[in-house]
């Protein structure tokens, strides 16, 4: 059996799965109290930005002090899945996360494992997040990959004709491959943390360290020609379609910003 270990990023006390293959890891522990989880705030940590890179803590931990083959990174109420359907049982779904027996097989034949793609058909990826976000830190990613990373601005660039992209920051890779993202990643992000002063955005919108990293893991994928494998995901907690829906056509028609998660 390969060596794996999934961290569930997590702010609160919830529900696990019982494969020991997973780890929950309280993000955003510095300062907080404890939940009984192993915190982020140990080791070589960047656990105080959590407010702004959201679990993006949990994954820097994961990479400085883990040395696993292969690391993945879920969420407390979103994991991998084999199954078809979503339950209704909370309980259910996340005894339904995928097991270890599951990746060690879908790794034979592939680096990485992510969820599948989410298709945004109306708009492209640029589009959708200049709608629904501040554009101004996607903007300034893509100088700051132009000035230090070139070969991959032809891939950011394409996300203004993508419709699709790995959501989430979710994924399990083969070590040496998180080792090398993630050093581009926090690169990128570190550099735009000088560049952009998040304070002038409210508590939600100041996250977006975490939503352009969403974008920035395809760049590096099909920049670099890893192989993948898709795997479904399951959310735990119900998702509000009809109010994600209409906050999208506001956003879209009206210029209204996202105010909050769905």
């Amino acid at each position: 059996m390969k060596d794996i270990k999934i961290i569930i990023a997590t702010h609160k006390k919830y529900e696990m799965p019982k494969d020991n293959m997973y780890l929950p890891l309280h993000v955003g522990a510095e300062g907080k109290q404890a939940l009984g989880y192993v915190k982020d705030n140990t080791g070589d940590n960047i656990s105080l930005k959590n407010p702004y890179f959201c679990e993006l803590t949990g994954l820097y931990w994961a990479w400085k002090n883990l040395d696993n083959d292969y690391i993945g990174l879920a969420h407390y109420r979103r994991h991998f899945t084999d199954k078809l359907f979503r339950s209704k049982n909370t309980s259910k779904n996340i005894a339904n996360a995928i097991s270890k027996e599951k990746v060690d097989k879908l790794l034979d034949n592939a680096d990485v494992i992510l969820p599948k793609k989410r298709n945004y058909y109306i708009d492209n990826l640029y589009d959708h997040y200049k709608h629904t976000m501040y554009i101004e830190p996607l903007d300034e990613t893509r100088k700051i990959i132009k000035e230090k990373y070139p070969k991959y601005l032809k891939e950011f660039d394409d996300l203004k004709k993508r419709t699709s992209a790995h959501m989430f920051n979710m994924f399990i890779m083969k070590k040496d491959i998180l080792n090398d993202y993630s050093k581009w990643l926090f690169d990128i992000l570190f550099e735009l943390d000088k560049r952009i002063d998040d304070s002038k955005y409210d508590t939600f919108h100041a996250r977006f360290y975490g939503r352009v990293s969403e974008l920035l893991l395809d760049v590096y994928l099909r920049t670099n020609n890893i192989k993948y494998k898709e795997v479904r995901i399951v959310d735990i907690e119900n998702i509000n379609w009809f109010n994600k829906i209409k906050s999208f056509l506001k956003a879209k028609f009206k210029g209204d910003k996202y105010g909050k998660s769905f």
